[in-house]
């Protein structure tokens, strides 16, 4: 077992000090380097698609992904409708969600999902539990809270069953304002200053490679990622993460942060 503190950089940006503290507390020395800002959409004409479209009754299926999705959904619509006229209307179609926090979302709003994505929650596993009731997705209008970027192989997957879609855009990810704690993160890793190299989401590694490409140093950021111990927090990071020819070491028994951090330092520590 290592005895030498491990140094820990993480991408996060939503929960940046809650990370740190994470690290700290599981022994590891942490670098946080926000990677990504959620950029509301200025002019929102998906939502307000999605908003004729359930007034009229035309929508059969909305799938909820995330939670901060679907409260800027609500929040997007409150000059149109209550909360309570949007939720009755939510709740006369068949809703689903792919984790707790949209699940979560929802129940404030005194709306209860029909289906719910097991961990760690990934689209597949979204998919799997349609398929176990054998739910009959033909000619149906299903609306999906997108978060940040499609989800194109679920879009793919529903109009194989027949559906019919209709995205609805939330908001977007967008390199934060200051990408100079960015830039150094991925000198520092190039410099092999780091042992571990935490994920919590694909676009993290989406943006850092994005940046490090206008750096010009896009095969040398590769390069030492591969020589690094990655840990992603789930299988849809790790396959995004795959893309680009690095395969994380592990994941978490659960796709939190928590229990990523303590088990990528338990991971390494061994």
């Amino acid at each position: 077992m290592s005895t030498n503190p491990i140094r820990v950089c993480s991408f996060e940006s939503r929960r940046q000090l809650e990370m740190t503290k994470l690290i700290e507390k599981f022994g590891g020395i942490p670098t946080v380097a926000p990677s990504m800002k959620e950029v509301s959409l200025n002019e929102q004409p998906s939502v307000h698609d999605f908003a004729d479209k359930l007034l009229a009754g035309e929508i059969d299926v909305t799938i909820f992904l995330t939670g901060v999705g679907t409260d800027s959904l609500f929040e997007a619509l409150k000059d149109r409708l209550t909360e309570e006229e949007l939720a009755e209307r939510i709740r006369q179609t068949f809703v689903a969600v792919r984790g707790p926090k949209p699940a979560t979302a929802l129940a404030k709003k005194k709306i209860k999902p029909k289906l719910k994505a097991p961990e760690p929650n990934t689209w597949e596993d979204l998919v799997s539990e349609f398929e176990k009731l054998a739910f009959d997705f033909s000619n149906k209008l299903v609306a999906i809270q997108e978060y940040g970027a499609p989800s194109k192989e679920l879009y793919d997957w529903l109009q194989a069953k027949g559906a019919k879609t209709l995205p609805v855009s939330i908001y977007r990810w967008e390199l934060p304002d200051d990408i100079g704690p960015l830039q150094s993160a991925i000198r520092g890793i190039i410099d092999k200053q780091f042992d571990l190299i935490l994920w919590t989401t694909a676009q993290q590694f989406v943006h850092a490679t994005q940046v490090a490409e206008e750096m010009n140093l896009k095969e040398e950021w590769l390069a030492a990622c591969g020589e690094c111990v990655n840990a992603s927090i789930g299988p849809t990071a790790t396959a995004r993460i795959q893309e680009y020819g690095i395969t994380p070491a592990m994941e978490p028994s659960h796709p939190k942060m928590a229990h990523l951090v303590r088990e990528a330092i338990d991971f390494l520590s061994k």
